[in-house]
């Protein structure tokens, strides 16, 4: 059982509601989505019952995801996945959003099912960066989760406005998964333990090379594929389609 009066403990929950905010914007467009051809009196039910069942959904997938980070080199494959994934938050979004595949239900229970369904499918990044920012601890993942789905659900359009007005956010973001990304490198039960003993701050060191390889290659890979783009528009521009 963590200690709640620990600065760590506050350090991770913190750690776990930032990744929810930064992975989970796309969530609360999916459940505005699958509610939107319910009947008024029924989208109240469909958002709640929709958020109590993916939350239930994604608490069983992170005790899976925990479970296996035990094994040897698994934390080393999650956390080569986690530093894509955050190079991957830098990158220009494509315009096939996650919520523009999403049909709403006419029935709540059919609501219901889309929200829980398209939540699992959205939700491996999320699950990896949690289980590694909660170092084993589902009193950790649970609570994180509990106080961040709120701000998800109802702080989605402020969260996202100062994504755009201070794209600082965004970048702090990635560089956080990296953080986890690194930590979760040294702590694999494959890695030997004199990699750590022979480095002074190794946690550190390792945490802050993740943070600096996420931001580094997310901006190098982000600025190739801006002209690209262009090249692309300017390209429809010219030709356009029939």
């Amino acid at each position: 059982m963590p200690d709640i009066s620990s600065s760590l403990f506050w350090i991770a929950v913190l750690q776990i509601i930032a990744i929810d905010i930064m992975l989970g914007g796309d969530n609360a467009v999916v459940i505005a989505l699958a509610c939107r051809k319910l009947p008024l009196e029924q989208r109240k039910k469909g958002i709640f019952w929709g958020v109590v069942g993916a939350i239930g959904l994604r608490v069983v997938m992170i005790f899976f995801a925990l479970q296996l980070l035990a094994l040897p080199y698994l934390k080393i494959v999650g956390a080569l996945l986690l530093l894509w994934i955050g190079v991957k938050l830098l990158l220009p979004e494509h315009d096939d959003a996650h919520g523009s595949h999403i049909d709403g239900g006419t029935t709540l229970m059919a609501a219901i099912k889309t929200i829980v369904v398209a939540d699992a499918v959205m939700s491996l990044d999320n699950v990896i960066a949690v289980a590694g920012a909660s170092h084993g601890s589902m009193v950790l993942v649970t609570f994180g989760i509990l106080v961040s789905i709120p701000i998800v659900v109802w702080g989605s359009k402020l969260v996202l406005t100062l994504m755009d007005r201070f794209p600082v956010v965004i970048t702090l973001g990635a560089a956080l998964l990296g953080w986890i990304a690194g930590g979760m490198l040294l702590t694999d039960p494959a890695m030997p333990p004199s990699v750590a003993a022979s480095m002074a701050y190794a946690n550190y060191v390792f945490s802050i090379t993740g943070a600096l390889l996420v931001v580094l290659v997310g901006k190098w890979l982000g600025s190739r594929r801006k002209p690209v783009k262009a090249l692309e528009l300017s390209a429809k521009s010219v030709n356009p389609k029939p």
